[in-house]
């Protein structure tokens, strides 16, 4: 019996006091904390997916000044100047001789507008608005979907915290379960085996501790890399408190679905790609062209000069021109061809995506009030298997229950932890999925 106190003593003393000196602990002080507002905005600011869709956006509005352009006569203004030097020979002299022309100067302003291209101008001004209103749908998609991932990111932080608090709270336990069993096991009350198992359950809870504080670090690692930020942040703790359960209209949230960023992004691209049919079937029509031009040549330095022989003279150019082409190697057909195409595939393209909206809006509200629910039964569950367990331990230390009861206890309490933490994980990444799909935050 003193034999098996003492190869006790040897093995839970050191383990015992390792455990509870050498638990690694979060370095806290080398994280920023950082609320889930803020996080949001920064990554909204710094992502490349969100400023490659401000830059489309941009170009996009570029784009429709340029086809705004297009309706106001062009205007430029030319100066030039030459000298000309060259040989000739010389038939007095009988030898060649080199000539130079004095300088040459002259100046021009014109001017061109096309009054008439078969309402292709006004074809590729729709386009462009519709391009740009995709671009800034596709803006806002990009902003949710960003702010989806951070959500989901910032989640993961919280679950990891739940679970390094449950995993400390394990320890704990697993350690006075162990100290009680050394004491058993030293009075004679209990076998070696006893302590034994207490003994594995602090190891486990130590491996559980590990692994929570690990997936901690990770997870702040990839927030870190969605703000972009210089420094590493991590979760404000007081975010870790449960999200509220809101009631949803499912009627109303289909409508916005119907009307989110995607399913708009969808139609732009169909009214652009409307507007190209059109397009394509004006080059059929004729083009009128004006054109106007006003020119000076001379040798007076671009007609500054008080020489009145070298004066410049003037001339002005006005014309009409019309264009029909009759013929261009089925160009045009092909032109059109290529646009309904698009057109058609723009159409199923808004088709599906109204579906999809349908569908994943369906998928998540399901989710979200599974989690609902879930939430609910394991915050009674955990209560349940805190009680039962006091109830084991204490019917342990008097001898009334075996170890077996107390450990399947533990593992039911854990059980219950770990589902609690993870229908709280489910619960915010299935609202930020909502919100994402809408379009819109959900208050």
């Amino acid at each position: 019996m003193y034999r098996q106190i003492l190869i006790l003593s040897a093995i839970a003393t050191p383990y015992v006091a390792h455990a509870q000196a050498n638990v690694p602990v979060a370095t806290q002080d080398t994280l920023h904390l950082i609320s889930l507002q803020e996080a949001v905005a920064l990554a909204q600011r710094n992502a490349p997916a969100a400023v490659q869709a401000r830059g489309q956006l941009r170009t996009a509005a570029s784009a429709v000044r340029s086809a705004y352009g297009a309706f106001v006569p062009s205007l430029s203004v030319s100066m030039n100047q030459t000298q000309q030097s060259g040989q000739r020979f010389d038939a007095l002299r009988n030898q060649v001789v080199s000539v130079t022309q004095p300088w040459s100067y002259s100046t021009g302003i014109s001017s061109g507008l096309e009054l008439f291209d078969g309402g292709r101008r006004f074809a590729d001004l729709r386009a462009r608005r519709a391009d740009e209103d995709a671009a800034e749908a596709n803006e806002i998609t990009q902003r949710f979907s960003i702010a989806l991932e951070v959500k989901r990111e910032y989640a993961n932080i919280l679950a990891a915290r739940e679970s390094e608090s449950a995993a400390r709270a394990q320890l704990e336990q697993a350690q006075a379960q162990l100290n009680a069993a050394v004491a058993r096991v030293q009075a004679g009350a209990a076998t070696m085996s006893d302590s034994l198992r207490s003994l594995i359950q602090v190891g486990d809870a130590r491996l559980a501790l590990l692994t929570a504080q690990n997936n901690l670090r990770i997870a702040s690692a990839s927030l870190t890399r969605l703000v972009a930020t210089p420094f590493m942040v991590t979760a404000n703790p007081a975010d870790t408190m449960d999200l509220p359960i809101i009631q949803l209209d499912s009627a109303a949230l289909e409508q916005m679905a119907l009307q989110g960023p995607a399913v708009e992004q969808a139609e732009m691209q169909l009214r652009a790609a409307n507007a190209g049919v059109g397009s394509s079937k004006s080059t059929y029509l004729p083009s009128v062209r004006m054109s106007y031009s006003y020119n000076g040549q001379g040798t007076d330095p671009y007609g500054f000069g008080s020489d009145t022989t070298k004066r410049f003279l003037y001339g002005s150019n006005f014309s009409l021109s019309l264009n029909f082409p009759l013929f261009n190697n089925f160009s045009r057909e092909d032109q059109i061809v290529r646009a309904r195409v698009s057109q058609e595939n723009a159409g199923a393209q808004l088709r599906d995506a109204r579906l999809a909206s349908q569908q994943s809006l369906i998928q998540q509200l399901g989710a979200l009030r599974t989690a609902e629910e879930r939430i609910r039964i394991q915050q009674a569950s955990v209560l349940a298997a805190l009680e039962d367990l006091r109830v084991q331990q204490q019917r342990y230390s008097l001898g009334a229950s075996t170890l077996l009861d107390v450990l399947t206890s533990q593992s039911q309490l854990n059980q219950a932890r770990a589902a609690l933490i993870q229908a709280r994980q489910d619960y915010r990444i299935a609202r930020a999925q909502i919100e994402a799909i809408i379009g819109r935050d959900l208050s």
